[in-house]
């Protein structure tokens, strides 16, 4: 009987240290599995163990991402419309093709002073002279500084000789209207009083010259 009861006590005790290592195993399997996240500025790093710590300088702490602010393109100022004094005195070379009933310009090319910059003048102009000082017809652009003004004579404009038969000097009077432009002079307007001369010097109908020629713009430019 007593053989009986310690062999019963003995699978006991074997069942028991079976199951407590059961249990002790699946306890540490558990443990071994337990990972924190740690974080160091833009760095992330893992930790797995039983009892897991960050390393030194690392916090489980998520840092807060500060979000970047694009910064606002600058409001563009449109410029604002102005009236602008313009004085501007051009000297230079002018062609000429001339006959008794014409006078043909085929070139202006002269530069300028005090003209806000617009330091060169090109153009072209006609007549039909029916007596010694008659209407003129004429163009032209003043450029420089990435900036153009074009003009152009109205009814006013007048061309007289001094003389009835060449050699003489051509006056010119009127007003040139101002016709846009670009960069900043892009869409001006207004008005610039002229006044100027060139010489005509063949005695020969029908023959092409260059000579000396002098112009000056006054007036206002109204900017948009």
């Amino acid at each position: 009987m007593k053989s009986s009861n310690k062999s019963y006590l003995v699978k006991v005790l074997v069942v028991l240290s079976a199951s407590a290592l059961l249990m002790s195993t699946v306890s540490s399997a558990n443990a071994a599995t337990k990972t924190i996240t740690c974080y160091k500025g833009t760095v992330v790093k893992k930790v797995t163990a039983a009892k897991p710590k960050c390393p030194t300088g690392y916090t489980t702490t998520k840092p807060v991402v500060k979000a970047t602010v694009k910064p606002t393109a600058a409001a563009t100022t449109k410029s604002t419309a102005a009236v602008v004094a313009f004085n501007g005195t051009y000297t230079g070379k002018i062609g000429l093709l001339w006959g008794d009933s014409f006078v043909q310009v085929t070139s202006v090319d002269a530069a300028g002073t005090n003209a806000l910059g617009l330091s060169d003048l090109q153009g072209i102009g006609s007549a039909a002279p029916a007596s010694q000082c008659d209407s003129f017809n004429g163009s032209g652009t003043l450029s420089g500084g990435g900036n153009t003004l074009k003009v152009s004579f109205d009814s006013s404009a007048k061309a007289c000789a001094e003389d009835a038969d060449a050699p003489t000097t051509i006056a010119i009077t009127g007003n040139a209207v101002i016709n846009g432009g670009t960069g900043k002079y892009a869409g001006a307007t207004g008005t610039l009083k002229v006044t100027g001369s060139f010489a005509i010097k063949s005695t020969t109908a029908g023959k092409s010259e260059t000579n000396a020629f002098k112009i000056t713009l006054t007036g206002n430019i109204n900017t948009k």
